[in-house]
C-alpha cells in the first residue's frame, strides 16, 4: 500500500511557508551558476540535480569518473569542464553497488584522471561506500553527509535505484526526488545521479527513472556504440540548454577512459522511429498462446479459415493482443509451423500437446 503524508501544519506555519515561497516581480533573484559543461553546453548548475542513464556494462562509472575528475582539477576530462567557486569546491561521491576494493579502485582512477598523486586522499573528495546498507540507512547517512561537509558542491549518487525497496514504488520515487530537491535548494550544490535504463528499451528504470525525466535538469545516456563494442557514446537526452553534440571514449590499456576524437556522431531520424515487421514469434509473449487458443477454441475445432482469422483475432484481444487481419494471419502461420494448431481435414484444432 502506497502511504501517504500525515504532515499537519497550523495556518501560521503554512502561511510563512506561502510567503517564503512567492514570487515577485520587483525582486531581484539570481540566476543558478554554471558548474559543469559538455564543451558549450551547460549540463549542470547549483540548485540542481542531473543523471547519467544507461544499460549494463555501457561504462557509466568511467563516464562519472571523468565528471569528478573535471571538478576535482578544474580541467577538461573528456568533454567535461567544471566551475565552481571556491566556496563549492567539495565533492561528496556515494556508491551504493560496489564494495570498498572496487570503490577504492574507481577513487584512483578519478586521482590519474585530475592528474593528482594516488599515495594520499584528495583534500576535496570523500568517498563513501554504502553497499552494505538498507535503503533507510542510506538515505540518512547521505542526508547527514549533505547536511553537515562544508564548501560541498558537487553530490555524485552512483546509484539512485539502491535508495529505494521498491523501484516502482510512486510514492518512494517521489520522495527520493523531493529529497534532492530539497538538498539542493538547500545547499545550493549539484547532484549527479546514475541509473539503469531498462533492458528492452531505452527508458530509464522504474517509477525513479519516470521522476528523474520529469524533475533533472541534464539526463545523460551511456551506451555502447553498435558498431564498435569497445566505444562508450554520451548524448542527452533531455537538457534544459540546447543538446551537445554526442561525443565518444574507449577505455585504453591502463584501464582509463580516454576519448575516441575520430567519432562521428550517428545522424538522428526525424519523427516516429521506424519499426520492423511484425513478428509474433518475438512480440507474443509465450505464456500468452494457452490462455488465447483455449478462447480461440472454446467452441471446439474451427472449419473455415476466415472464421479461424476472426477468433484468433478476438483470442489475442482478450489477452491484450490487439490483431488486424495481416498480423491474425502470421499468428496462423506461426501457430502452424509450431505444430500449436493443426490441420484435420478441412478443420483447425488446437494441439495442447505442442511444445513451444
Amino acid at each position: 500500500m502506497e502511504k501517504t503524508d500525515t504532515i499537519i501544519l497550523s495556518p501560521e506555519e503554512l502561511a510563512a511557508y506561502m510567503a517564503e515561497s512567492t514570487i515577485s516581480v520587483t525582486s531581484t533573484y539570481e540566476h543558478s551558476p554554471v558548474i559543469l559543461m559538455v564543451d558549450d553546453t551547460v549540463i549542470g548548475t547549483l540548485g540542481n540535480f542531473s543523471a547519467s542513464i544507461g544499460k549494463a556494462k555501457s561504462k557509466k562509472t568511467f563516464n562519472v569518473s571523468a565528471i569528478v575528475a573535471s571538478a576535482l582539477s578544474g580541467s577538461t576530462v573528456l568533454h567535461y569542464r567544471s566551475m565552481f567557486p571556491e566556496n563549492k569546491r567539495k565533492i561528496l561521491y556515494i556508491d551504493t553497488e560496489q564494495g570498498r576494493y572496487h570503490c577504492q579502485q574507481v577513487l584512483k582512477r578519478i586521482l590519474r584522471l585530475a592528474d593528482l598523486p594516488e599515495y594520499k586522499n584528495p583534500d576535496n573528495l570523500i568517498m563513501l561506500a554504502l553497499r552494505k546498507f538498507s535503503p533507510k540507512l542510506r538515505l540518512a547517512i547521505v542526508e547527514q553527509a549533505i547536511g553537515t561537509i562544508p564548501d560541498l558542491g558537487l553530490v555524485i549518487i552512483d546509484g539512485i535505484r539502491d535508495f529505494l525497496y521498491d523501484i516502482n514504488s510512486s510514492s518512494e520515487s517521489t520522495d527520493i526526488i523531493s529529497k534532492f530537491m530539497q538538498w539542493t535548494d538547500d545547499r545550493q550544490i549539484h547532484i549527479h545521479t546514475v541509473l539503469h535504463q531498462n533492458k528492452n528499451d531505452e527508458h530509464a528504470r522504474g517509477h525513479i527513472g519516470t521522476e528523474l525525466n520529469n524533475k533533472a535538469e541534464t539526463i545523460m545516456q551511456v551506451e555502447v556504440d553498435k558498431e564498435d563494442k569497445t566505444v562508450s557514446v554520451v548524448e542527452a537526452v533531455h537538457i534544459r540548454d540546447r543538446e551537445f553534440e554526442p561525443f565518444a571514449f574507449r577505455i585504453n590499456e591502463e584501464a582509463m577512459p580516454e576519448p575516441v576524437e575520430s567519432y562521428l556522431p550517428k545522424e538522428k531520424k526525424t519523427g516516429r522511429p521506424t519499426k520492423g515487421p511484425f513478428d509474433p514469434d518475438k512480440e507474443i509473449p509465450k505464456n500468452v498462446h494457452r490462455p488465447a487458443l483455449d478462447a480461440v477454441f472454446a467452441n471446439g475445432n474451427i472449419n473455415n479459415y476466415d472464421d479461424y482469422i476472426e477468433r484468433l483475432k478476438e483470442g489475442y484481444g482478450l489477452q491484450g493482443i490487439k490483431l488486424g487481419y495481416n498480423k491474425a494471419v502470421k499468428v496462423a502461420t506461426l501457430l502452424s509451423d509450431k505444430q500449436m494448431v493443426i490441420k484435420e481435414g478441412k478443420d483447425y484444432a488446437f494441439n495442447p500437446e505442442y511444445h513451444y
